[in-house]
């Protein structure tokens, strides 16, 4: 114990914190920039719902297929986006970020029009540009992208990243319309699917010109500055959080890859159920400004808490969404509490650092940890339903439970760090 706070103690004294300027014209455009990297990779993932209807339900395209086999293309594309951030997570912090950028943008895009000439029932090519392509497209972006804000930003932090993190969820409420009305349209699949390609191109390129990073490389800093893996691996609240984050994200997208599934199965219109991953990621949008600018002045653990409890509590009333109205009442309510945990993930985690130079790593190392439950929920929630009868109660205890035992654990944590931080702000 002594000898971690001698090497917590030297880690604050020998690292002497840069000057941030708290915006600037740069500063904004990174964000903007960041803003739209994760709207058109984590937004486009968010509009898997649609994909998963129109792969399953409607038997079109996978009709030999499973919603359990075809919930995993979703769940690898997730599971390699956050896993890809542990060695992501390193190379941003050792000054690769252009690197990571143009190779991330590069695979993405390609993969994303290798989907569009899959052919029908080929589950394999489904799964490997979709799952396996654009994830590793996806992981190579989504930690830099959440993290250059931090080089830029010190009291407005939490801030900054959620309005990253509400570039996908605005591209959840685009992206699912779109997808909609052209691949169920006169478009049809192949063409639906290259142009929002296309779109996601562009908006890609624009994102990686916009973005700069500031601060210095790893062969610029001072050696003491690279010394901090060490305190990372040892450090129990950063760890106890990141257990606690694994439990939540194990049920969290249970409402996000099957609402638009339940709301068909209940005998809502095809023209009127798509709309509720719609709403679900229109309120989002909200949840990822305003919880995040809470978070700069209570700390984000604590706004975090509360919210993702409710978020818990939210998913047993899909057992009596029996109409319209209470379907989309719950797909903006679920929308706003489950957004606020995904987009204080990594203030979250940021929060534990003691030198900017190890946010990215921080953030990297959690999303690796994290990877393995966005792998495996949504298969196990499939798999719950018992497709064709789609037993739902058993899906939603699922999901609820593991929230909700995510959130004790956040609790604990929270009260070891503040207790280490000497401050309730935690």
């Amino acid at each position: 114990m002594a000898d971690k706070e001698k090497q917590t103690s030297l880690v604050r004294t020998q690292q002497t914190p840069p000057a941030f300027p708290e915006g600037g014209l740069q500063g904004w455009l990174t964000v903007f920039g960041c803003a739209l990297i994760l709207f058109s990779t984590f937004g486009v993932s968010l509009s898997f719902g649609v994909l998963e209807d129109h792969y399953t339900l409607q038997r079109i395209f996978l009709d030999h297929n499973s919603a359990s086999d075809v919930s995993w293309i979703g769940s690898m594309q997730l599971f390699l986006d956050f896993s890809i951030g542990l060695p992501a997570g390193k190379l941003f912090d050792d000054g690769h970020y252009r690197m990571l950028m143009t190779s991330g943008t590069a695979i993405f895009v390609f993969s994303f029009f290798m989907l569009s000439v899959c052919q029908p029932n080929h589950y394999y090519q489904v799964f490997l540009s979709q799952g396996v392509g654009m994830g590793i497209g996806m992981g190579l972006l989504f930690v830099p992208a959440v993290s250059l804000p931090s080089h830029y930003f010190r009291a407005k932090r939490s801030l900054v990243m959620g309005l990253v993190f509400a570039g996908s969820s605005l591209g959840g409420v685009v992206f699912p319309i779109v997808l909609n009305n052209l691949i169920n349209g006169p478009v049809g699949f192949a063409w639906g699917i290259r142009a929002v390609a296309f779109i996601t191109g562009g908006l890609l390129v624009i994102g990686n010109i916009l973005t700069k990073p500031r601060l210095p490389t790893k062969k610029q800093r001072a050696p003491e500055d690279n010394m901090v893996m060490k305190l990372i691996l040892t450090d129990f609240p950063y760890w106890l959080s990141v257990a606690g984050a694994s439990l939540v994200l194990w049920g969290i997208f249970f409402p996000y890859f099957y609402l638009q599934l339940y709301s068909v199965l209940h005998g809502v219109d095809n023209d009127v159920a798509f709309y509720t991953i719609t709403v679900l990621n229109s309120a989002s949008v909200i949840a990822r400004t305003l919880p995040n600018f809470m978070a700069d002045k209570f700390g984000p653990l604590n706004v975090a808490i509360p919210m993702t409890a409710i978020s818990g509590g939210l998913v047993f009333a899909m057992l009596r969404l029996n109409s319209v109205g209470s379907l989309f009442a719950f797909s903006a309510l679920y929308g706003f509490f489950s957004g606020a945990f995904m987009s204080l993930l990594a203030a979250i985690m940021s929060s534990f650092a003691f030198s900017v130079n190890e946010i990215g790593s921080r953030i990297g190392i959690a999303m690796f940890v994290l990877a393995f439950p966005l792998l495996t929920g949504a298969p196990i929630t499939g798999a719950l339903l018992h497709p064709p009868e789609y037993t739902w109660w058993r899906g939603v205890l699922f999901s609820g439970v593991v929230q909700l035992s995510g959130v004790a654990l956040l609790v604990v944590s929270r009260a070891l760090v503040a207790r280490r931080k000497g401050t309730w702000r935690a």
